[in-house]
């Protein structure tokens, strides 16, 4: 069996510079281990299969696999499948889609004009980090003084946990080198949890934040270039943490220029009447290439 998997890259209209996802329709007929060859094969970070759903709320379902195994929720695979979709299917006006995932149902929008998808997620949840702040510096290669101490460093979660840690300046974001292996020591609550960390100091007038993340010990590889559930949580960090005078905020960050990319999340974060903050992102994306994968 042959099958065809198209790579798009998310939050990036420049090729080359965003974040890429392997995507692969009319998926119903393939079996979980089909799925997780096809990942294997293709090589992306995360390859997207586009199922139907049982789900009557649900227009569709998305599955996610890393080349290694399964995971729940990708919000720039969701980006780049939704995308390739509208392309495919040549959408010219605005669209309402519900995404059945493995971490719930997405409600996301596509605005024509933009060419862009807007994704809900999960209501951010947070804990406290009561690790080593030295410890934690040291594993990306940082004295411990880089940390912004003005603000905490938390757990956040939109349907995946990362660790959401304050930067001082931008300089350092360019020292940063992960020992990723090392975050199981020193994430004692969540040992299999990414690091997510930014600084208010951006390259982009128009960003306000720039982040860079860090994959969980054994996530595969070792940094992400534009991370969607992330910089979801990173919304709702702004308003409880480090503006909590609001009540919502929209904003870009900017994301990949330390390594060569150049990606951008639009973040939307709202405290709703129950004391919860619910979360979207936005992003754009470009069709990069395609690979026909045969599964034996």
């Amino acid at each position: 069996m042959k099958r065809e998997v198209l790579c798009y890259e998310a939050f990036s209209t420049r090729p080359g510079k965003g974040n890429p996802a392997g995507v692969c329709f009319d998926s119903d007929n393939l079996s979980d281990e089909m799925m997780q060859a096809i990942a294997k094969e293709a090589g992306y970070r995360e390859t997207c299969f586009l199922v139907g759903s049982d789900n009557p709320k649900a227009d569709y379902g998305l599955r996610y696999f890393k080349p290694q195994y399964e995971v729940d929720l990708c919000g720039h695979g969701t980006i780049a499948s939704l995308i390739a979709l509208a392309e495919r299917l040549n959408w010219k006006e605005d669209r309402s889609l519900s995404i059945e995932t493995r971490a719930g149902l997405l409600e996301c929008n596509y605005k024509a004009e933009r060419k862009e998808i807007v994704m809900q997620q999960a209501n951010a949840r947070f804990d406290s980090f009561e690790g080593s702040v030295k410890d934690l510096m040291n594993a990306i290669e940082l004295p411990e003084e880089a940390y912004d101490d003005s603000y905490p460093i938390v757990y956040g979660n939109t349907g995946l946990w990362t660790l959401v840690t304050p930067i001082k300046k931008l300089a350092y974001f360019k020292q940063m080198q992960p020992h990723n292996d090392d975050f199981q020591y020193i994430l004692k609550k969540g040992p299999f949890t990414s690091v997510h960390l930014f600084c208010q100091e951006t390259i982009y007038e128009d960003c306000l934040l720039h982040a860079r993340h860090f994959s969980a010990s054994g996530g595969g590889s070792p940094e992400d270039i534009v991370t969607g559930t992330a910089n979801g949580v990173l919304g709702a960090y702004y308003i409880n943490y480090m503006r909590p005078e609001l009540n919502e905020a929209e904003f870009l960050i900017e994301q990949g220029q330390d390594m060569g990319k150049d990606g951008f999340c639009r973040t939307f974060a709202k405290k709703e009447e129950d004391g919860t903050i619910s979360v979207k992102i936005a992003g754009r994306g470009i069709y990069s290439e395609k690979r026909i994968i045969e599964i034996r």
